[in-house]
């Protein structure tokens, strides 16, 4: 025969009730590069942004998912609560969309520097001498 103990827990010692800290999922784009160049411009790629991030499907609906964009002199980041499971990968979509529309997409490529960054970097382009040594 088997027994079984039953155990009684009456205090609630880890939970706090009435308050949640709402955690933030932050993700940045760096356009240092670029931006010192003074071939982008980082106000119109905000814009940009602004108006194309969609949300469950429906674009323009930022402010009501308090989803925050924020620029720097050459970064932008864009704050979304986790548990709206916001997508990195829209942003480099959309990144790159902003490029071909500037054409600047043959020149610049979205790269991911961290877990939470992208960075837009030149393409290295190696000189043709260097293929004709070779030979």
């Amino acid at each position: 025969m088997r027994s079984f103990a039953i155990c009684r827990c009456d205090s609630l010692s880890g939970i706090v009730k009435g308050t949640k800290k709402k955690s933030t999922v932050k993700f940045v784009i760096d356009c240092t590069q670029p931006v010192d160049d003074k071939v982008l411009d980082v106000a119109s790629f905000e814009k940009y942004l602004h108006d194309r991030i969609k949300i469950d499907g429906k674009t323009g609906a930022l402010a009501s998912n308090s989803v925050v964009i924020t620029r720097d002199r050459t970064k932008l980041t864009v704050a979304s609560p986790s548990e709206l499971a916001f997508s990195k990968r829209q942003l480099k979509y959309l990144s790159k969309r902003y490029l071909k529309k500037q054409q600047l997409r043959d020149y610049l490529r979205v790269v991911a520097a961290s877990k939470n960054s992208y960075e837009l970097r030149y393409f290295s382009i190696s000189s043709g001498a260097d293929e004709e040594a070779e030979e």
